[in-house]
């Protein structure tokens, strides 16, 4: 047994943590104070962030060769924390009002971020693989937690299904990675491959079978057909949190493949993910707009945004990945944040998720129907927002990278989905407004979760030089360890 370095281990503990005292805690609250449950993995994801912290600063640690826990390794880590707070904050209210508040709620999101941050510092497949399934299995019943409908019931087994084939293209492509180097270990993979003047048929079959498993997680084109789907059926907090915080984990993923797919591939990986973000963000911006629902609408922006974080990884460059490590961390503020206003406007049995719902919302509810203008703006790229930052650095890598064709094939994306995003501030505001629904109590844990996001997205749009300077230094020293 090799020894381990438990303080490298620390966030995830004190996540796992967090989850083992939930199963215990729920056997002791009664029904009337399981809001209680959610302090529990709040201080569980806010330990696992200071942790981070601490770690951020110091040299990379591998532990028994199975995780590596760099500086971007934490970067994930704080993110992961983040959208896990932001999420039990938006599901307090949600999940009491939907009547399906039980203590396995807490403890299913809680265990889906362990295995997000175990994805995000695998150094071996094998480990990466138990991180996606404690991930997926989780979210399985989270997306069918409202068993009560038929769409959740629906939403659950669709992902399950769908989900259990793309997974099995991974496991597939993790035998034929082994099967050509001996290894499951990333750096002993790429060490066998690097020698080899052409590597063959195998480790490119390997690389093609994960990038599919992958594809599927981020919901990239053609892989896409699950998540709008999924996405509308599921519980709203939960679709806030597979948005968000799926792709963040699948895209660590990515940039923990990425070296051993250039070396397995030499030179075509970058044609792929080319052509992969082009697809994504063509079909995900025009989908979005034939949408009246705003949760389909978010669904499909979802994929479109898988298209332009595919154009940070297509240059392969400490610029690049500096510019996906942003661009998430701004993508949770704002998706988490436009999901918060859905549950805080919505009532049990009708979310308000239609467009037409949303006519004169900004007479009726003003600060509300502000920070969803702002949210909107802020997908769609508009300055001063996050989302304008993150697309900036997103398109200036693949400029530098002499990609100038994909960044402006982006930027016309971009163009295209101003109309449906600023579609749902013309109704919010230029709409006479419909009955206001009697029983609509607002929570102030909802009301945090937004003021959250509103105060995330125009911080990092007004001020990202901080941000960027972590995200830069992160990306440099995941490239100074070679993925």
């Amino acid at each position: 047994m090799p020894p381990l370095d438990w303080a490298a281990l620390a966030p995830t503990l004190a996540v796992a943590g967090a989850g083992l005292v939930l199963l215990v805690a729920d056997l002791f609250v009664g029904p009337e104070r399981r809001a209680m449950l959610a302090w529990i993995p709040i201080v569980g994801f806010g330990g696992a962030a200071a942790l981070s912290a601490g770690l951020w600063r110091g040299d990379a640690r591998v532990v028994a060769g199975m995780l590596v826990v760099d500086r971007a390794a934490c970067f994930f880590y704080g993110l992961f924390a983040l959208i896990g707070i932001l999420t039990v904050l938006l599901s307090i209210p949600y999940i009491r009002r939907e009547g399906i508040e039980f203590g396995e709620y807490y403890v299913l999101l809680t265990f889906a971020v362990l295995g997000m941050m175990v994805m995000a510092s695998a150094a071996d497949l094998l480990m990466f693989f138990l991180g996606l399934e404690t991930l997926s299995v989780a979210l399985y019943v989270l997306a069918g937690f409202l068993r009560h409908r038929l769409t959740s019931n629906e939403s659950g087994l669709k992902y399950l299904l769908l989900g259990a084939f793309s997974s099995a293209f991974l496991l597939y492509g993790v035998a034929f990675l082994y099967g050509a180097t001996g290894s499951t270990n990333l750096e002993a993979i790429q060490a066998a491959l690097l020698p080899r003047a052409s590597p063959g048929p195998l480790p490119a079959v390997g690389v093609g079978l994960i990038l599919v498993g992958l594809a599927f997680k981020v919901a990239a084109v053609p892989f896409h057909m699950w998540a709008p789907d999924v996405y509308e059926g599921a519980p709203t907090s939960v679709t806030a949190f597979m948005i968000a915080g799926t792709k963040a984990a699948a895209f660590a993923g990515f940039l923990r493949v990425t070296p051993v797919a250039g070396t397995s591939l030499q030179g075509a990986w970058p044609d792929v993910l080319w052509i992969l973000a082009a697809l994504t963000m063509g079909v995900g911006n025009v989908a979005a707009v034939a949408q009246r629902s705003l949760k389909r609408m978010l669904a499909y922006s979802g994929i479109a945004h898988a298209g332009y974080l595919v154009v940070a990884l297509v240059p392969g460059s400490p610029l690049g990945t500096a510019g996906l490590l942003f661009y998430l961390l701004a993508y949770a503020f704002m998706t988490v944040g436009a999901f918060a206003v859905l549950i805080a406007l919505g009532q049990r049995g009708e979310e308000n998720l239609t467009l037409d719902a949303w006519a004169g919302m900004g007479t009726r509810r003003p600060l509300f129907a502000l920070s969803m203008a702002i949210f909107m703006f802020s997908l769609a790229g508009l300055p001063p927002t996050a989302g304008f930052m993150a697309k900036l650095y997103v398109f200036s890598a693949a400029v530098e990278a002499g990609y100038i064709w994909l960044a402006i094939l982006g930027v016309l994306c971009s163009v295209v989905s101003v109309f449906f995003y600023l579609r749902v501030v013309v109704v919010m505001y230029m709409q006479e407004p419909g009955a206001e629904p009697a029983d609509l109590r607002l929570s102030g844990a909802t009301a945090l979760a937004t003021l959250l996001g509103v105060a995330g997205t125009l911080y990092l749009g007004l001020f990202p030089s901080g941000a960027w300077e972590v995200a830069v230094r992160s990306a440099q020293h995941l490239a100074g360890m070679g993925g």
